[in-house]
């Protein structure tokens, strides 16, 4: 009776906890947004096989759970584009976007096929994107503008094949159509590169933006968690650095820089960014799992833009990166929830939340590092999808680009291969399942459904959770090069053959992983009960 008082409690806690979400919509927070996204970017020396990565958790309350491939299209001369921009919507079962038409540009003659997620993250040509919402100045953010981040990506994967001319085109479309969301870091990749574009608002009813890039230099690794990172900017150095033509007079003329020879992008356009325990403190952690070398400060308010990584990294270590959440560091989650096993040793609480804490302080607006600009981790339990992108130039496009997507929290998910060649997902990816409400058609409701009971006894459950997980994982990545071995060779003979293979090996997993995360859903009820 006493351990199901205590589960009633927890559920009464939890339940108190999304009442409280539901009461304010922090996607729409600016500077130190605590549950905006986090990306971590690799060049191609720094990982172990010489693939260019980024990478994207998807942390969000509004965000649709469909993900889709969106075919390449040839367009008439004369045919225009639907701009299209994202708005609160509270018509459906859960919260969503709406995307309404504000207006139309010229469409270009042909658009490539790209996988279709909330940010389109890869095009057929292995351009790809992941995001990550810093903010910026409120004062910046323009009602004038045509294009937000969604469009921005959409346009960029749509039209080009590398991440210089995703940049280029981004600032030419901004700079005539205005740039009207957020400040935004869109991490952009391809065969050779990865660089990250800061951009930000023009101002009250103006037309334009304002915007940085930098590249990440081949051997390092970069990371962005919801705060500005880009500093000094040396546009002398054009292989390392891109900017608006405005980028250094606006904040000149606005009193927020005296010159160029002290000018700092992000102190300039997103100071409070840079206050932010919630994205510094994943900085810090993202940096001291590839480096720990380096021993860096974790209460420090800048890092470098990127660093070079101890040992080369693996997909491995980047699952292993995006699923924590400060274990066994001195800003543990559940560092205060030990309790003593049969033989008095100090282990993690059966009934500890790593999330829990952070709520806890959430829920009591304690200010101090904590609170509402306070500490999170790594990983969440409103993650929608996850994305880890390869993209390798030794390969055909349609097998060198590679979406390893996972679905809700990643901690009790599992990544499965999405190859940029292929034409189509299984159905249960296709699904919205916010749309209506819980559906066992959708995906996202299967992983939501275990992940959210993971964590009521995640102190024991995450062992099961792993016990499943990790040898699917493992064995995905162990069967990668066999199989892209005979994805080459079959490619050599007839490319629309090999898609079909991709696509057919993409939805043998996918319907896989949902079956088992449906059922490990209900062992864990079963197993459990009691306990409870």
């Amino acid at each position: 009776m006493m351990k199901k008082l205590l589960f009633l409690s927890i559920s009464f806690f939890f339940a108190l906890i999304h009442i409280l979400n539901a009461q304010v919509d922090k996607t729409d927070w600016v500077d130190g947004v605590p549950d905006g996204c986090t990306s971590v970017t690799c060049g191609k020396k720094a990982t172990v096989d010489g693939s260019v990565i980024t990478s994207h958790t998807d942390d969000s309350h509004r965000t649709r759970t469909s993900i889709f491939i969106q075919p390449a299209l040839n367009h008439s001369t004369g045919a225009m584009c639907d701009i299209t921009k994202r708005v609160p919507c509270d018509t459906f079962a859960m919260p969503l976007y709406a995307y309404d038409k504000i207006g139309e540009i010229p469409q270009v003659a042909h658009t490539y096929g790209y996988v279709n997620s909330a940010y389109p993250c890869i095009n057929e040509r292995q351009l790809a994107i992941g995001e990550s919402t810093f903010g910026g100045r409120e004062s910046l953010q323009s009602d004038a503008g045509l294009i937000d981040c969604t469009m921005l990506c959409q346009l960029m994967v749509e039209r080009c094949t590398t991440a210089r001319d995703a940049i280029r085109l981004a600032g030419e479309l901004t700079k005539k159509y205005g740039y009207n969301d957020a400040g935004e870091c869109l991490t952009i990749a391809d065969k050779k590169e990865v660089w990250h574009l800061e951009i930000v608002g023009p101002g009250k009813g103006k037309i334009g933006s304002i915007w940085a890039a930098q590249r990440v230099p081949d051997e390092h690794v970069s990371v962005n968690a919801n705060a500005s990172r880009i500093r000094k900017i040396n546009l002398k150095d054009k292989d390392h650095f891109m900017a608006s033509d405005n980028v250094f007079q606006v904040a000149i003329d606005s009193g927020w820089y005296k010159s160029k020879d002290d000018f700092e992008f992000c102190y300039a356009y997103a100071p409070e960014s840079r206050t932010s325990f919630a994205s510094r403190r994943r900085e810090w952690r993202v940096f001291d799992m590839v480096a720990p070398s380096l021993k860096l400060d974790p209460n420090a308010e800048n890092y470098p833009f990127s660093v070079k990584p101890d040992e080369p990294v693996t997909l491995s270590k980047l699952v292993e990166i995006f699923k924590d959440y400060y274990e066994g560091t001195e800003f543990d989650m559940t560092k205060n929830l030990l309790v003593p096993d049969k033989d008095g040793k100090m282990v993690i609480s059966p009934l500890a939340n790593p999330q829990m804490p952070y709520d806890e302080n959430l829920l009591h607006r304690i200010n101090g590092g904590w609170g509402w600009r306070g500490e999170r981790t790594i990983a969440r339990w409103y993650t929608i999808y996850a994305t880890i992108i390869q993209c390798r130039d030794w390969l055909p496009d349609h097998i060198g680009g590679v979406v390893w997507l996972a679905m809700d929290n990643v901690t009790t998910s599992v990544y499965i291969p999405v190859y940029c060649g292929v034409s189509d997902l299984p159905e249960p990816y296709k699904v919205d399942g916010r749309i209506e409400g819980f559906s066992n058609k959708s995906a996202w409701w299967a992983f939501n459904r275990l992940g959210t009971l993971s964590v009521q006894r995640w102190g024991d459950m995450r062992h099961d959770v792993d016990k499943v997980w990790m040898p699917i994982q493992q064995e995905l990545f162990d069967r990668q090069e066999s199989f892209e071995k005979q994805a080459v060779q079959m490619y050599k003979q007839d490319p629309a053959i090999t898609r079909a293979f991709l696509t057919s090996y993409t939805k043998q997993w996918g319907n896989l992983v949902i079956d088992k995360a449906w059922k490990l859903g209900d062992f864990l009820w079963t197993k459990y009960d009691e306990l409870w």
